[in-house]
């Protein structure tokens, strides 16, 4: 194999890297089939990349558990035994499943297991007497082909790979996870160290659990092309340095309309990230009917009381956030938003408050006829309200909820979660590969939200999508970059707008 065929490192890419599902996986592997002459060469190929990575990241391992399954993956888990085994490593395979229903290339990838020594266990409790004391735990039960639960001794092997405590490779894809999705198929998937996807790389590994299961990504080829790609792993493009000869005037006004009674807070972390992101004004107005206050820590914020009920010629100079913390108030302030504003980038209650209103939704769908770009910023249940459906079904195809929410809507879609969906009507869907857990707090919403329209103002003719998409791209990696540095510290949002400055060039 040629080395510029893989393994590359898939984790903080610096290169957008097409997705392909199931179906398009599997017409790439038909096509390389194809064209390759020599019987078994394409699991030939699979097994030697997997066992060549096996030893670059447990180079000390001298006991290998390969848990394999009756399929072609588990063919490519048994060639790779039989390379670890010629080189030098005790080498011990559970092969789990029906031997009748197992295929030409997994029983050729069996007899060369046994030639080269490998001990081999057969039957449901296989994985009971080879997984003792392994260094290292190489995962081939179930590969894309997977349409259901786990059962019997698959779903019993996958408990005891989770409660190794060795490193796991998968290979392809953890067993148990929905290659398309990210979802689990049955109640549980394996947990893997690192996974090792062959031919393509899967969205499922990106987003929802995947990112949970899958590990760190690596890509093998295989020397084979694939077709389309139906979504993309998203990396934007470097932002270039400011000139001399600009003002204020020329980085775009930002207004935030938001701030209800008890959650100005939501409204003011708003504006200050699209100040910190760059926009040369941000004035806020609050629907919180109170004295106009100021943010003492940023007084270059500009308090503005009902501003959306300024001339169309104003509100159609700015880019605008709406909903952050606006209750059920921000339903009275739509309309004329969405009739004016340039650029419009709807959160938390403004989402609500289409959902409730119909006659909003269908505003929102004439203001894109008009083009007028729009970007909706919904968490999973705020997702789920606007379809009408439930989170647990968003999450468990969150490609195929953004991109319905986009038809849906007409407008760019930024669906929040692991492994954030970045969706428009008629697009690709882009998935992004930053972010983390320390995401999941106050405020933190809100601050993507204002990054967004901050980004947006000083890029007024930038596609939705494609903004949306470098907003969460850099939010998601002020998140790591802080995680990295104060591991297990909580992320407040102020602290997150601090972090993002950080990254800007």
């Amino acid at each position: 194999m040629k080395p510029d065929h893989g393994p590359w490192p898939i984790d903080h890419p610096t290169q957008c890297w097409p997705l392909h599902d199931r179906a398009a996986t599997q017409a790439a592997e038909q096509a390389a089939r194809a064209l390759v002459d020599a019987p078994h060469a394409l699991m030939a190929r699979a097994g030697l990349a997997v066992a060549r990575l096996a030893l670059a990241l447990a180079p000390h391992s001298q006991r290998v558990w390969v848990a394999a399954g009756p399929g072609n993956n588990g063919g490519d888990g048994l060639v790779a035994a039989a390379h670890l085994r010629r080189a030098g490593r005790e080498v011990a395979v559970s092969l789990i499943g029906a031997s009748a229903a197992r295929p030409a290339d997994a029983r050729w990838a069996l007899a060369q297991a046994q030639q080269a020594g490998v001990e081999i266990v057969e039957g449901d409790d296989a994985s009971a007497r080879c997984g003792a004391h392994a260094d290292l735990v190489i995962d081939a039960l179930l590969g894309i082909g997977a349409s259901r639960p786990p059962e019997g001794g698959l779903a019993v092997c996958i408990g005891r790979i989770n409660a190794s405590g060795a490193p796991v490779l998968a290979v392809d894809i953890p067993s148990g996870l929905n290659a398309d999705t990210g979802a689990l198929w049955g109640s549980e998937a394996v947990r893997a160290t690192a996974t090792l996807s062959l031919l393509t790389l899967k969205p499922g590994t990106f987003t929802a659990l995947g990112r949970d299961h899958a590990g760190a990504n690596w890509l093998h080829t295989l020397g084979a092309a694939a077709g389309s790609p139906t979504a993309q792993l998203h990396v934007p493009p470097a932002r270039g340095a400011r000139l001399h000869a600009t003002h204020k005037g020329s980085h775009g006004d930002v207004a935030v309309v938001a701030g209800a009674p008890g959650m100005t807070g939501a409204a003011w972390l708003a504006a200050r990230a699209a100040l910190t992101a760059g926009a040369g004004r941000v004035y806020v107005s609050l629907l919180d009917e109170g004295p106009l206050s100021v943010d003492p820590l940023h007084p270059e914020l500009m308090a503005r009381a009902r501003w959306w009920l300024g001339t169309a010629a104003l509100l159609s100079r700015h880019t605008v956030v709406c909903g952050c913390g606006g209750g059920s108030d921000v339903a009275q302030v739509l309309p004329p938003l969405l009739a004016h504003a340039a650029r419009l980038v709807l959160d938390a209650d403004a989402l609500n408050a289409l959902t409730h209103d119909t006659s909003l939704a269908q505003q929102l769908r004439q203001r894109t006829a008009r083009g007028l770009p729009t970007v909706l910023t919904p968490h999973p249940q705020e997702a789920a309200r606007l379809l009408g459906t439930t989170a647990a079904q968003v999450q468990n195809d969150r490609l195929a909820a953004a991109a319905s929410l986009a038809e849906s809507m007409q407008c760019a879609v930024l669906l929040k979660g692991s492994g954030s969906v970045i969706a428009a009507p008629g697009a690709l869907p882009w998935i992004n590969p930053t972010g983390n857990a320390a995401l999941a707090g106050p405020g933190t919403g809100d601050v993507l939200a204002g990054w967004l329209a901050g980004r947006w103002a000083q890029e007024p003719d930038s596609p939705a999508q494609r903004v949306a998409a470098m907003a969460a791209w850099e939010h998601g990696r002020a998140a790591d970059e802080f995680a990295g540095a104060l591991h297990g510290q909580p992320l407040r949002a102020s602290s997150l707008i601090e972090a993002l400055a950080r990254g800007l060039p």
